[in-house]
């Protein structure tokens, strides 16, 4: 009898959905002239309706059968414009249901046509939507019946009892950032947990304040040797990028190297939108995947689920382009009214943001509901919204307002998922580092690191650069150092050796030398370049440096020639004071990898203002010390243990690694232990050998796209 019940509740859905597509149909057909529904003589109401009810019938059984295949052919596309000819793919697919209809009586221009097929896939996905909540019991056996059907073509047993747990990542947050949104009433549903089920507590990261570091330790239990987001390794001759698929996946297999451990995901789990995988055997929009190559391990496997859904397609490409323009009229008015710190926004800009703030969201959040409603163990995810804006319009302001409503809606979307879930879900929300505002190092000096660098080293620099008082004085500083003069428009003789390698991470650079093996020394550099060392630590724009030196070891050097062996570095004094507590351990701990850079620059920073300057262009920004890009934050339910007892201090993301593993021990025993396959740096287990289908979620995946 229950069976037969919920075979007619389905198909009444169906057929009110059919309805209601029909009646859209035909609104549209007397709104719009260049689409139409009746013949060239005119038909009848009952024979306009009949048309209708055909061609979105067929509209509706195309978008099911034809759409999935489509997407799943454009996967080839980069992932920018895929979304780009979601419009484009749906008003094709209306085209081919009005050539169907028997009588030949739809017909619809092309532009046309994309209008249709949007509104009506809108307005089915809304209808859909509003049933199942008006169903709630129908909708969690159809949720059920999908995750043991999973279960089940994996070889699994019973969902288990225990709680599962989903780690939520806001990317750039810092602590300081999530209290004052939340005091300022921009998140309501932090602030619900905030109240009664949540705790909060602040960590600190080390030196490199960043994604690659931060997500590597929390995921994979190791941050050693990752000195800043970028670094260039003499032995090989190549700069490691974080954020460059084949570098992941050398770090993460030096992780689960170092430590012998798989990662946080290994039981049960699932990593969306990370850098790393943790170990997971269900992946999607991961970045050490999208190295690998072949059919079965495409890093756009994670779109494909998302996108086969049209009614998804089409709301995700509309907050696309609402998002392009919100971009363009938020750095318009930031440029009328001469707002500073400013920097440029235009070119691909606008939808790069938009990419991360609404297609990579939309797609993280479905895929976290997904596993949610599988009832897998664990769910770390990544929402990079924030992050991104930041970088470009500030870490506070309207702009970055806007974001953090729109993540805590989707944070409201998650939590809303557990209630339909077969278990329970705690729900773990963290950050990986914060941002620290401030105008870039060229825009308050008038030249780049990699200028200052080249200038005091006696190599030719930009013309720009050269009229700057920074470089004029680095251009004096080497005919002191050599005791010779130099005319105007002359260069001073470098020393030998190849060009320094100049990288920026946030507000921390490292200077190389590929020609010296190992990390070359104070002395090694101030024979070769003796106005160099001089030339930085002197700068307005530099808080300190870290060379190595023969006689004492690691040195950290500042402004007024302040020199200080590393062993007696403290918090608070010498060319340390103003960075903050922690500190000085941080810059200590740096100095034992073996690719820290033979210099390591670290910009001012204001601890009045909290500004620093970024080496790159970016006026929100993170990677060294100084400010709120330390400080991240761990928010925690209740009825997990405290993160560090008695009121200690939780420094470090290999620390918060060791939390969230206890916290999974607590309800679900020990972790599988690493295996090959984890060492290779593979994300697919042996168990399933393919991407997961399309996740379970419909009309549940709704997000905030209008304001």
């Amino acid at each position: 009898m229950g069976r037969w019940r919920t075979t007619g509740s389905a198909l009444l859905r169906v057929i009110v959905v059919w309805v209601v597509s029909t009646l859209t149909m035909m609104l549209l057909a007397g709104i719009l002239p260049d689409f139409k529904l009746t013949s060239d003589n005119g038909d009848s109401i009952t024979r306009v309706a009949l048309t209708a009810a055909w061609g979105a019938g067929a509209f509706g059984l195309l978008g099911a059968l034809v759409w999935p295949l489509v997407v799943r052919a454009f996967l080839l596309v980069p992932a920018l414009v895929l979304g780009l000819l979601v419009f484009f793919l749906n008003g094709s697919l209306l085209l081919m249901a009005l050539r169907l209809i028997p009588t030949g009586r739809g017909a619809a221009e092309p532009e046309t046509a994309v209008i249709v097929a949007a509104v009506m896939s809108a307005v089915a996905s809304a209808t859909s939507t509003a049933l199942a909540v008006r169903d709630d019991d129908a909708y969690r056996r159809r949720l059920s019946r999908l995750a043991d059907r999973r279960r089940r073509r994996r070889g699994e047993g019973p969902v288990p009892r225990p709680p599962g747990i989903v780690f939520l990542q806001l990317d750039g947050v810092g602590e300081r950032v999530l209290r004052d949104a939340v005091d300022a009433g921009l998140m309501p549903t932090v602030a619900t947990w905030l109240k009664g089920t949540h705790r909060l507590t602040p960590w600190r990261t080390d030196w490199s304040s960043q994604t690659g570091a931060s997500q590597l330790g929390i995921l994979h239990g190791s941050t050693f040797d990752v000195p800043a987001f970028r670094w260039y390794e003499k032995e090989s001759g190549e700069v490691m990028v974080s954020n460059r698929p084949a570098s992941a996946v050398e770090l993460q297999r030096r992780a689960v190297e170092r430590t012998g451990d798989g990662g946080l995901l290994t039981l049960d789990g699932a990593s969306r939108g990370n850098l790393f995988s943790g170990g997971a055997d269900q992946v999607a929009l991961v970045l050490t995947v999208a190295a690998r190559r072949g059919r079965r391990n495409r890093s756009r496997a994670g779109y494909f689920a998302y996108f086969c859904d049209p009614a998804n397609a089409v709301r995700t490409a509309g907050s696309f382009v609402a998002e392009v323009g919100r971009e363009i009229a938020q750095s318009s008015r930031a440029r009328i009214r001469k707002e500073t710190p400013r920097i440029k926004r235009g070119g691909l800009y606008p939808f790069i943001r938009a990419f991360a703030t609404v297609v990579e969201r939309d797609v993280v959040v479905a895929a976290v509901m997904g596993d949610m409603l599988a009832g897998r163990t664990a769910v770390y995810a990544d929402l990079v919204a924030y992050d991104e804006v930041a970088h470009h319009s500030g870490p506070r302001g309207r702009d970055t307002d806007q974001v953090l409503g729109r993540l805590d809606r989707s944070l409201a979307l998650i939590a809303g998922a557990a209630q339909h879930a077969p278990r329970g879900y705690r729900i773990v929300l963290l950050s990986d580092h914060g941002q620290s505002p401030g105008e870039t190092f060229e825009g308050a000096y008038g030249l780049t690191l990699k200028d200052l660098v080249r200038a005091g080293c006696g190599l030719p620099v930009p013309r720009r650069a050269r009229r700057t008082r920074s470089g004029a004085e680095a251009r004096y500083a080497v005919r002191v150092a050599l005791h010779r003069p130099v005319e105007e428009g002359e260069e001073a003789r470098p020393g030998p050796g190849s060009d320094p390698v100049v990288l920026a991470s946030g507000n921390l650079g490292l200077i190389s030398f590929p020609d010296a093996e190992g990390r070359m020394t104070r002395e090694q550099i101030d024979r070769r370049h003796p106005a160099l060392l001089p030339t930085l630590a002197s700068h307005p724009g530099i808080g300190f440096l870290l060379v190595r030196s023969q006689e004492h070891g690691a040195v950290v050097l500042g402004r007024g020639g302040a020199e200080l062996p590393l062993a007696q570095l403290a918090d608070g004094k010498g060319p340390l004071k103003g960075f903050g507590r922690g500190a000085a351990d941080a810059v200590r701990r740096a100095d034992t990898f073996p690719h820290t850079a033979d210099i390591m620059v670290n910009s001012m920073y204001d601890p009045a203002t909290g500004q620093v300057h970024a080496f790159e262009e970016q006026i929100g920004s993170h990677g060294g010390l100084g400010g709120e890009q330390s400080h991240p934050f761990l928010l925690s339910p209740l009825d997990l243990a405290e993160p560090v007892p008695d009121g200690g201090e939780l420094v470090g993301a290999e620390q918060v690694h060791h939390v969230l593993r206890r916290w999974l021990r607590e309800g679900q025993g020990p972790q599988v232990p690493v295996g090959a396959e984890a060492l290779a740096g593979v994300e697919n287990s042996p168990s399933t050998g393919r991407p997961e289908g399309p996740f379970p979620v419909g009309g549940l995946t709704r997000q905030d796209k209008t304001s």
